[in-house]
């Protein structure tokens, strides 16, 4: 008789949510390993094709994964070092575009600051416009002593971290069907097949939602930059890219993204405000547009998420863990109801549970057929 297929209970979805959450909770605390650990797997992932291409042409698995990252590590830095004269050459005009984009802000922000003071009483009460003036001043006095200077500190403590990640990936390459192995002959053999099920898909869960973060990418740069072209703001395209890849980084990335356009778009159009408000505009739309229906369409749809759960689920993220949840809560979401939804298949399933029961007593037996008389 054909069994039914196993259809996951209210109870295996709170343990999925709970054991997610918890998952976050944790990883807030070891971010230093966390985050080289996912760029290590968008490397891995990315990589892998390649390396499958040369072990099938008859190249060994070690001498595959060495040449793929060898040759991966060889042209990410002879790209920087062939970078570095250019970056060199160009920093000076670079800090003065800078300057002037920054100059261009500020004037935006003092040109609202006075329309909102001659509008309104309490504006005007408030003194608005002196007090920028003032943050201004004071912000400029201790950007190089303190912001700077924590800046530099910041980068050079994430430094080594980051380091680990073309080294993990390495070994994602090397040794990861050895990991694979190790895990499998630790499972009893009435789940095998079970077991390896859920590690193919465990896989498949990591690679979809990484193709689907791309995905994501590619239709925010899209929608940016047509948005940026129809309100004439420069360079929209590269505008468009760059933000969209800021906001892999939820919360902070999408202001940094947003007040890159704003500040291009005010320096652009110094005497037309409305260009400034109008890319503003188009910033919070594309990002309603991201968190309501892009991201749900593509990670959400790569995970076989219910929309209505990847948008739950990124708010929950955000409260447990901050910054790090929001990045990291639809894979481990994925991971764990793959885990969550084969742990209760095979939890429901007598059949295996029999199996496994059977074989311990065959092992019995054979292990004490010579003590007996």
């Amino acid at each position: 008789m054909r069994r039914e297929r196993y259809q996951s209970g209210p109870l295996v979805w709170l343990s999925i949510v709970a054991a997610t959450s918890l998952l976050l909770f944790l990883f807030q605390k070891i971010l230093w390993l966390v985050v080289p650990f996912l760029l290590a797997l968008i490397g891995y992932y990315l990589l892998y094709p390649v390396q499958q291409r040369l072990v099938l042409a008859g190249t060994s698995r070690d001498a595959a994964a060495a040449l793929v990252s060898g040759g991966a590590f060889a042209v990410g830095g002879g790209g920087m070092l062939l970078a570095f004269p250019w970056i060199s050459a160009h920093l000076v005009a670079w800090q003065d575009v800078a300057a002037r984009y920054i100059a261009g802000g500020l004037r935006f922000i003092a040109e609202t600051l006075a329309w909102a003071e001659s509008n309104s009483s309490f504006a005007a009460k408030a003194h608005l416009s002196d007090q920028l003036t003032q943050h201004i001043n004071a912000l400029g006095e201790h950007l190089a002593g303190t912001y700077l200077t924590d800046a530099a500190l910041t980068a050079a403590a994430w430094f080594p971290s980051l380091l680990l990640a073309p080294f993990l990936a390495f070994f994602f390459l090397r040794d990861g069907w050895r990991f694979k192995m190790f895990l499998i002959r630790a499972v009893p053999n009435a789940f095998f097949e079970r077991t390896l099920y859920l590690v193919d898909q465990v896989d498949r869960t990591a690679r979809l939602y990484f193709q689907g973060l791309i995905k994501l990418t590619v239709l925010d740069a899209l929608c940016l930059a047509c948005g940026l072209w129809l309100i004439g703001v420069s360079a929209p395209l590269t505008l468009g890219l760059l933000t969209a890849v800021l906001a892999w980084v939820p919360y902070v990335g999408s202001i940094l993204g947003c007040l890159l356009v704003v500040l291009v778009a005010a320096t652009d159009f110094p005497g037309d405000p409305a260009v400034a408000y109008a890319a503003i505009g188009l910033f919070i739309w594309v990002r309603l547009l991201d968190d309501f229906f892009f991201m749900p369409m593509t990670i959400g749809r790569s995970l076989k998420l219910h929309p209505l759960l990847t948008v739950v689920m990124i708010f929950v993220g955000g409260a447990v863990a901050g910054v790090a949840g929001l990045m990291l809560v639809l894979p481990l979401l994925g991971i764990a109801m793959v885990l969550g939804e084969t742990v209760g298949e095979i939890v429901t399933d007598t059949r295996l549970r029999a199996r496994h029961t059977f074989g311990q007593e065959l092992r019995q037996r054979q292990a004490t057929r010579d003590l007996q008389a």
